[in-house]
C-alpha cells in the first residue's frame, strides 16, 4: 500500500516519493520508531513544510502515511472507534511537530478516543532538525479524577529506550484485570452536561446555571451520574455542532478523563446536529427532550401513561428517521419487492407511522372511559380540587398529608406520571376529591405535552386549583411563570386557584413572610408537617362553601373533626373515585 492520506495538495513529486518510502520501513516491536523511519519522516516533513505522521502496526508494518498542515494532523478513518474492552488498536502514531511543541490536545484526544497503543511526537527546530521527542499512552483510571493517559518527555532521541512491546503488553494486562474486577454499571451511567446559551439574553449566565441545575436533577432522576458540567455563551449557535468545535473537543477530552459515556445537551438538538456531534465521538449523544422521554418511559406505570410515552417517543423519532443513511438502505426482495422497492429506512418509517395510528386510537378509547368516570362523579356533585405546579414542588407529598394516602412521593423530578385522585372528607359529611397531576417543566417537549394533554382533562373539571411552588428553589419565580403559561395553553387559566408555597421550612422566616405578602392570595406551609396545612384547609373550605351550599350541605367547619387521628376507612380509600384516573 502506498496511498498517502491527508493534505497532499501542492506536494512536490520528490516529496511524494519520500513519503512513499515510509511504507518500506519496518519497525521492531521493541522500538517505538526505528532510526531509519524517523530520518525519512523528518526529511518528508522538512520538504513538505507540514506535519507528517505514520500509523505503525504491531507487526512492524507502516499501515498509513498521513500529511497534515503546519500545526495539525487529521487522522483518516481507521474503522470502529472503540476497540474491545481492555484492548488497544494495535496501532501507534508517530509524527512530527514543526514548532517544537509537545503533545497537543488533538494528539491526546486521538490517543484516548481511538484507543491507540501510543502517540509519539518528534519536535523539530525551525531548521528541521530533531530537538526532542514526547510520547503518551493510555493508562487505567483507578479512581475518579485520574487522567486516562500518561505523557513522557521531552526527551533527547537517544533517551528513547523504552521497550514498546513490553509497555503495551503490560498495559493491556492491567486494563483486562481491572475490567474483570470493576463493578458493572449502566452503559449510560456517567454523563457530562452541556448548556449553550445566547450571550445577548439578559442574565444569560444566571439562566445557564439554573438550567444546568435542573438538567442535573433530570439526569439524577434518570439514574445517571453527572461527572462534569460545561457552559458556553455564544452570539449565535453553531448550525453544525450547536457549540464551538474547540469547546466540543475540550468536552470530549474531559469525557475521556472522567470515563463518561454520555453527553447530555440542555438544548434540543436538530437531527443534523446530533448526527454531526456523533460523528466526532463514540459517546452517546442525547438532548433534553430525549432525557425527559427516557424518564417518563422509566416511571410510567399505568397503561395510559405507557401508551402516552410511547406515542411521544415515536413522534420525536420519526423526523430523525428522515436522516437517511445509505449504509442502512437495503432493498427488499421477493414477489412484489423487486425493482426500486422500499428501503429498510422507509419500512421503519412506515411501521412507526402505523404504530402512531394504533396508539392514538387506543388513547382515544381510554379518554372515553375517563369521561364516563368523570360523568359519574359529576352526578354525585362532589367538588374537585386539583394540585398543579412545577415538577418536584411537593404535590404528591401534599396529597398524602391531606388524605392519609401513600402515593409515591420522591425527591425527584417527575416522580408522579399518572394522575391520582383521593377523597378528603370534611366535617358534616362535606367532601372533596383531591387530584394529583403530572408536574410541569420549562420547555416541555411538545410531543410529550400533546400526548399528556388528555391527562389534564381531569383538571379541567376542577372547582379549585392548588398551585404548589417550591419556596426554597432559587428559580421559583420562573417555575411560577412556566406553570401559569402551561395552564393557559391547557385552557385552565379561568379556574380559581390558590398559590401555595411548599417547603417553607427551608427558607428564612423573613423571606417566607415576604413571599406571602408579595402574593396576596398565597399561603406558606410544609407538606411534611400536617399542622401547617390547617390554614390551607381553611381556605379550601372557604373557596368551596358556595359549591357545598348548592348541594344543601352545612358549610360549618369543625377543626377538631377535620384533624382526627384515626386512619380513613377502607371504603374511603378504595372507592372508585380513589382509583388512578388514568386507568
Amino acid at each position: 500500500m502506498s496511498t498517502i492520506d491527508g493534505n497532499t495538495a501542492g506536494l512536490a513529486p520528490s516529496t511524494v516519493k519520500t513519503l512513499e518510502r515510509l511504507y518500506r520501513r519496518k519497525v521492531p516491536l521493541t522500538q517505538i520508531a526505528s532510526p531509519e523511519l524517523v530520518k525519512t519522516l523528518v526529511d518528508a516533513s522538512r520538504e513538505a513544510g507540514r506535519q507528517v505522521g505514520v500509523l505503525i502496526h504491531r507487526s512492524g508494518v507502516v499501515d498509513r502515511v498521513i500529511v497534515g498542515d503546519s500545526s495539525r494532523l487529521m487522522l483518516p478513518d481507521i474503522g470502529r472507534l472503540r476497540a474491545a474492552e481492555g484492548r488497544f488498536r494495535a496501532l501507534r502514531l508517530v509524527h512530527t511537530h514543526l514548532y517544537g511543541e509537545e503533545l497537543t490536545r488533538d494528539d491526546l484526544i486521538d490517543l484516548v478516543r481511538l484507543r491507540l497503543d501510543l502517540v509519539c511526537a518528534y519536535m523539530l527546530t525551525p531548521e528541521g532538525d530533531v530537538r526532542g521527542v514526547h510520547y503518551g499512552y493510555n493508562t487505567p483510571a483507578y479512581k475518579d479524577g485520574d487522567l486516562p493517559y500518561r505523557t513522557v518527555g521531552p526527551l533527547h532521541p537517544s533517551q528513547l529506550d523504552v521497550d514498546f512491546g513490553q509497555l503495551v503488553g503490560a498495559l493491556e494486562e492491567e486494563f483486562a484485570r481491572l475490567s474483570r474486577t470493576r463493578k458493572v454499571e449502566a452503559k449510560d451511567g456517567r454523563a457530562i452536561l452541556v448548556h449553550v446559551g445566547d450571550r445577548k439574553r439578559p442574565r444569560a449566565l444566571q439562566e445557564a446555571e439554573a438550567r444546568l441545575r435542573e438538567l442535573e436533577e433530570l439526569a439524577r432522576t434518570a439514574g445517571v451520574e453527572v461527572m462534569d458540567r460545561f457552559t458556553q455563551l455564544r452570539d449565535r449557535f453553531d448550525p453544525k455542532f450547536l457549540l464551538g468545535k474547540g469547546k466540543l473537543e475540550e468536552i470530549l477530552l474531559r469525557a475521556f478523563e472522567c470515563d463518561a459515556h454520555t453527553l447530555i445537551f440542555d438544548q434540543n438538538l436538530s437531527p443534523s446536529q446530533a448526527s454531526s456531534i456523533a460523528q466526532v465521538t463514540d459517546l452517546k449523544v442525547i438532548d433534553r427532550t430525549q432525557l425527559i422521554l427516557d424518564i417518563f418511559a422509566q416511571r410510567a406505570e399505568s397503561v395510559d401513561g405507557k401508551l402516552q410515552v410511547e406515542l411521544a417517543q415515536l413522534k420525536y423519532t420519526l423526523p430523525r428517521l428522515g436522516q437517511k443513511d445509505d449504509a442502512l438502505s437495503r432493498l427488499t426482495g421477493g414477489i412484489g419487492g423487486r425493482g426500486p422497492g422500499e428501503t429498510k429506512l422507509e419500512i421503519g418509517r412506515r411501521r412507526a407511522k402505523e404504530r402512531v395510528t394504533i396508539l392514538e386510537d387506543r388513547l382515544r378509547k381510554l379518554e372515553k372511559q375517563r369521561r364516563q368516570r368523570r360523568a359519574r362523579r359529576s352526578r354525585q356533585d362532589v367538588p374537585i380540587v386539583s394540585i398543579v405546579g412545577y415538577t418536584n414542588a411537593g404535590k404528591s407529598t401534599l396529597l398524602n398529608t391531606l388524605t392519609d394516602s401513600d402515593v409515591i412521593a420522591e425527591n425527584k423530578l417527575f416522580a408522579t406520571l399518572d394522575t391520582r385522585s383521593r377523597r378528603l372528607r370534611f366535617p358534616n359529611e362535606r367532601e372533596v376529591v383531591i387530584t394529583d397531576t403530572v408536574g410541569f417543566i420549562r420547555d416541555l417537549p411538545k410531543d410529550l405535552f400533546a400526548a399528556f394533554r388528555a391527562t389534564f382533562e381531569e383538571t379541567a373539571d376542577a372547582d379549585l386549583l392548588l398551585h404548589v411552588v417550591d419556596a426554597g428553589d432559587p428559580d421559583r419565580d420562573q417555575h411560577i411563570a412556566t406553570t401559569e403559561k402551561l395552564l393557559s395553553e391547557l385552557e385552565l387559566a379561568t379556574i380559581p386557584r390558590l398559590l401555595v408555597y411548599n417547603k417553607a421550612d427551608l427558607v428564612e422566616p423573613a423571606e417566607r413572610e415576604a413571599l406571602v405578602r408579595g402574593n396576596g392570595d398565597s399561603l406558606a406551609l410544609s407538606a411534611l408537617d400536617r399542622e401547617t396545612t390547617r390554614s390551607l384547609l381553611d381556605r379550601v373550605a372557604s373557596e368551596l362553601a358556595a359549591r357545598w351550599a348548592e348541594s344543601a350541605l352545612t358549610p360549618e367547619y369543625d377543626e377538631e373533626e377535620l384533624f382526627r387521628d384515626e386512619e380513613p376507612s377502607v371504603e374511603e380509600l378504595a372507592d372508585a373515585k380513589d382509583e388512578p384516573t388514568s386507568g
